[in-house]
């Protein structure tokens, strides 16, 4: 018995069915535009403490309960060129190494210097998973493939030196695909940038310093991080600060 090759009986000049219909894709800007009146209307509460990671740095911890939310993002965003956003990375990577787990950066502009980390800095390496990029695009990439192995605790994405243009061309629907799978994975994941790109973000930081030379030269500049909440549980606005 042949198998039918017959597929759609249909004229090309009768209107569609209604199955053919549902399949047409909605614009991606009114998606975009539906989750986030989603998000304002019905808030999701933040994680509670058990599900956070602690960062070591009173700094995050206090304001935000615990640290870094697990299965969410969170972005922080540092305006100021000298905000201390490496320094903050450093401090992360040391807590990674003090309590025995791994710390996955996707390094969008390839910055991160593993000699500022002193004398120290083979050891605290050995907690370090870094993927080296050049392009904003291609660091979203390895983070969705980061958050879909979900054996890194903290996954840290830094876009801060990335141009401007280049991070209008990540489309958001893409940072709804990277919350969809960091809210099945036992990570934290945090997405460093110069201004707030990230509709979807749960929680949304800000790192409020302005270091001079002479600044980053004195000792214990991370007990002198600051730190404010601009954005926590769905769209309400909230803001504390903390360093």
């Amino acid at each position: 018995m042949a198998a039918s090759s017959k597929i759609d009986d249909s004229s090309p000049d009768s209107p569609p069915s209604r199955s053919a219909r549902l399949c047409r894709s909605a614009p991606a800007g009114s998606i975009v535009d539906l989750r986030n009146l989603l998000a304002e209307r019905f808030p999701q509460p933040l994680p509670p403490p058990a599900s956070r990671l602690a960062t070591g740095l009173p700094a995050i911890d206090e304001p935000l309960e615990g640290g870094f939310p697990k299965s969410a993002i969170t972005e922080l965003s540092s305006s100021q060129v000298s905000a201390g956003s490496a320094l903050l990375l450093y401090a992360l990577l040391q807590n990674a190494q003090r309590n025995g787990y791994f710390l996955a950066l996707v390094d969008g502009r390839d910055s991160f210097d593993p000699s500022a980390l002193g004398g120290l800095g083979n050891r605290r390496l050995h907690n370090l998973l870094w993927v080296r990029c050049t392009k904003a695009l291609d660091a979203v990439k390895a983070a969705d493939l980061l958050l879909r192995d979900g054996n890194f605790p903290l996954v840290v994405l830094d876009l801060v030196l990335n141009a401007s243009d280049e991070l209008r061309k990540i489309p958001q629907t893409s940072w709804y695909r990277l919350q969809r799978l960091v809210e099945t994975a036992p990570t934290a994941f945090l997405v460093l940038t110069r201004t707030s790109i990230i509709s979807s973000a749960q929680l949304k930081l800000s790192l409020d310093n302005a270091w001079t030379l002479a600044d980053l030269e004195q000792d214990h500049l991370t007990a002198r991080l600051k730190i404010l909440v601009k954005r926590a549980q769905g769209g309400r606005e909230a803001s504390a600060g903390a360093g």
